[in-house]
């Protein structure tokens, strides 16, 4: 169990060029004891602290600072590591808000709970892509305990060398829901039940359009097995494996509004690589 200093000066912000009194008035706070969490992200603050984005079972997405957790005997910089299940306890209410990215709370104890197994491998590059999307399609501050739990069950599957794709597709379907943007895929933009040998477009905001019988299949196209079978969850055929792989691409590079998911890139860079080699 590791322990951080409460105490800690605000967060450089625009409400710093308020008097130095009004600085020191004492500010409300809130505190949250022992919350099962798993970390996101970390970058470095300060010369010895770093700010954690963590997921939350209770609280969903949230911003805390970590004192003095990159000092080299820090306990911390072992224990806020990502996919490993943390129980955390933060202070809201000493901190400010950075670059307009909402209040940060002040973490004042973390503690590995153990019993997951870590990821290697695909599984590990496959986690990182989860976190990004989190962090890129979840607010702050909202609780999502249902897509925490699918978080926890895509970490497990991971962990247990499981096919990645269903596993991702799962997950982003999940996501998607999550953040307001949900797929239909049982019904398409007109309300009409996807037939299965139809040929489709699935376009965000408002669905599935099919295609006239003349259209050829491409990669912007789908077929209505594939919707169905997504919505079924079911990857046993290769072809919905492959179309949803697509699919999915498509619906989140329209969400992501331009932001760049690093970790797809990294793959595409590694297999870029290990094709030059052979």
């Amino acid at each position: 169990m590791t322990e951080v200093d409460e105490d800690f000066e605000a967060l450089a912000g625009p409400s710093d060029a308020a008097p130095a009194a009004s600085r020191r008035k004492p500010r409300s706070e809130t505190r949250i004891d022992h919350e099962m969490s798993f970390v996101l992200h970390t970058f470095p603050y300060r010369e010895t602290s770093m700010i954690v984005d963590v997921l939350t079972r209770h609280h969903g997405r949230v911003g805390l600072v970590a004192r003095g957790a990159r000092r080299p005997r820090s306990a911390l910089r072992g224990v806020l590591l990502a996919f490993r299940p943390l129980a955390l306890s933060w202070v809201f209410g000493r901190t400010r808000s950075v670059s307009g990215g909402g209040e940060l709370g002040t973490l004042t104890r973390a503690e590995w709970l153990g019993g997951q197994r870590p990821l290697a491998g695909e599984g590990l590059m496959s986690g990182f892509y989860v976190n990004e999307l989190v962090q890129k399609l979840l607010a702050r501050g909202d609780p999502h305990e249902t897509l925490f739990d699918r978080y926890v069950e895509t970490l497990v599957a991971l962990g247990d060398d499981a096919s990645p794709g269903p596993v991702l597709r799962r997950f982003e379907i999940a996501l998607m829901r999550e953040a307001g943007y949900a797929l239909r895929l049982d019904h398409d933009a007109h309300g009409v039940p996807i037939d299965a040998h139809g040929l489709y477009r699935y376009v965000p905001e408002q669905g599935a359009v099919r295609l006239d019988a003349a259209e050829g299949a491409d990669e912007s196209t789908t077929h209505g097995g594939t919707l169905l079978d997504m919505h079924r969850d079911d990857y046993a055929d290769p072809v919905t494996l492959a179309e949803a792989k697509l699919l999915m691409r498509r619906v989140l590079q329209h969400h992501l509004a331009g932001q760049i998911l690093h970790t797809r890139r990294l793959v595409i860079d590694l297999q870029t690589l290990e094709d030059d080699r052979r």
